[in-house]
């Protein structure tokens, strides 16, 4: 199930958080006010463990088009990270520090779940994304990204240009301080 929980990015680790919710409304409500996309999508039928990209991609032509329709992200894409890949977790420890990107980073969890820290403010947002989510990161976000040790999920990802999705990273050791996902 979805989860959002909101946390004082200025405070100590193990710090409880302000907000915690697993409502998928209230999630995008939130989300929203803060100037992340968050969106359900219908689920589809059973696409086959294991399908290639080519079948993903066709399992959500139509909301892929949808999306493409508002305008942006001309170029998908489909990803697949299982608990056995022989580089989970160089590509785990990859995106655990926190960075931004020059392009928006979207996200479509077809199956399993991956957690998005977002560092907004004076706050952090732990977005805890699985099948059926959809969450758009603006550009220059600064946001880490934990798929858990032993990763297992498959994601739809859109681009506007995808050299413009090399991270940058800030330095800042604050995703230390904050839960990572188990």
């Amino acid at each position: 199930m979805s989860d959002l929980q909101v946390f004082d990015a200025t405070g100590e680790a193990a710090q409880l958080p302000k907000l915690t919710t697993n409502d998928p409304t209230v999630i995008a409500a939130e989300l929203a006010e803060r100037g992340i996309g968050f969106e359900r999508w219908p689920a589809r039928a059973e696409i086959p463990a294991g399908a290639g990209p080519d079948a993903v991609l066709a399992a959500y032509a139509q909301e892929i088009q949808a999306v493409q329709a508002r305008g942006s992200y001309p170029t998908v894409d489909a990803i697949r990270m299982t608990p056995d890949h022989p580089d989970r977790e160089a590509l785990r420890q990859k995106f655990l520090s926190e960075h931004t990107h020059a392009e928006d980073e979207v996200r479509f969890f077809v199956e399993g779940r991956g957690l998005f820290c977002l560092h907004l403010g004076e706050e952090v947002l732990q977005v805890l994304c699985e099948a059926d989510d959809w969450i758009s990161v603006p550009a220059g976000t600064k946001h880490w990204f934990d798929m858990g040790a032993e990763p297992s999920f498959c994601a739809i990802r859109f681009f506007d240009n995808p050299e413009g999705w090399v991270a940058q990273f800030s330095g800042d050791p604050i995703a230390d301080r904050f839960p990572r996902l188990s």
